[in-house]
């Protein structure tokens, strides 16, 4: 079974996405801080990465590139999640997204694009 973490600080929406990613067959691992990014990470090894941009005082743009910039964390397709921001120029640097969903999100946006990035992971 393919796991994915959920890193959003609205827990309500990780309920959600929890309930609509497990439904369709995935192991969901959800964390409201991405201070422990990488610990979880460590722990889980999940096969994809569901971020928010905005996370409290941290910006997952800026979390996107550090896990795209370790050897370890490199290859995990990360999809950008926001309500409030457009990410073109994230896609034009080092550490991009492979995908980004704005929110509200489509349920059938969001699990093609999930299936997308692990297909090609």
């Amino acid at each position: 079974m393919q796991r994915i973490l959920a890193v959003d600080d609205d827990k309500d929406l990780l309920e959600v996405l929890q309930l609509i990613l497990e439904d369709s067959g995935y192991e969901v691992e959800t964390l409201v801080d991405g201070k422990f990014l990488f610990e979880r990470i460590k722990e889980n090894h999940p096969d994809l990465i569901l971020l928010d941009i905005m996370l409290g005082d941290l910006d997952g743009r800026d979390l996107c590139r550090s896990v795209k910039a370790r050897k370890e964390t490199h290859d995990i397709p990360v999809i950008l999640l926001s309500a409030s921001h457009s990410i073109t120029d994230s896609f034009k640097q080092n550490g991009n997204p492979d995908d980004f969903i704005s929110k509200p999100f489509d349920i059938d946006v969001l699990l093609n694009s999930v299936e997308k990035q692990l297909a090609a992971a």
